[in-house]
C-alpha cells in the first residue's frame, strides 16, 4: 500500500510541476489527478497498487476532511461576513452533484442493460 500512496504523490508532484511551468490557474492536485485519470486510462502495471491506497483514503475520508471543518469553526471571524454564500454555494453544489451522479448512473446503466441484451440475442 506505500508503493500505491508515492504513485499518488509522485502524480501530485507531477501535477505541482506542470503548473509551476506552465502557469496555468489550476490547483495543481486537480492537474496530478487528470495525469493520474490519463494514466490509468492506458492501464498502466501499477494500477491495482493505485486502488489499494486510494480505497484505503476513502474508508478514511472523514479523518481527512474533518480538520477544515475544525478550521473554519476556529477561524469562523474570518468566514462569518460570507456564510450565506458559503451555505448557498454548498447547498446547490450538493443538489447539482446528486443530480448529476443520478443521471449519469441512469445513463450507464441503460446503456449497460442495452449491451446485455444484445449479447443475449447474439447467444440464443
Amino acid at each position: 500500500m506505500i508503493d500505491g500512496l508515492l504513485i499518488l504523490l509522485l502524480f501530485q508532484f507531477l501535477g505541482e510541476l506542470v503548473i509551476h511551468f506552465t502557469g496555468l490557474p489550476l490547483p495543481a492536485p486537480v492537474v496530478g489527478m487528470v495525469l493520474l485519470l490519463l494514466a490509468l486510462m492506458f492501464s498502466v502495471p501499477y494500477s491495482d497498487r493505485v486502488a489499494d491506497a486510494s480505497g484505503a483514503l476513502i474508508r478514511h475520508i472523514s479523518l481527512l476532511i474533518f480538520p477544515l471543518g475544525v478550521g473554519i469553526v476556529l477561524q469562523w471571524e474570518r468566514y462569518s461576513d460570507y456564510a450565506l454564500a458559503l451555505t448557498v454555494a454548498v447547498i446547490f453544489g450538493t443538489i447539482l452533484a446528486l443530480v448529476l451522479v443520478t443521471l449519469l448512473l441512469k445513463l450507464l446503466l441503460r446503456d449497460r442493460a442495452k449491451a446485455g441484451e444484445r449479447g443475449g440475442r447474439a447467444d440464443g
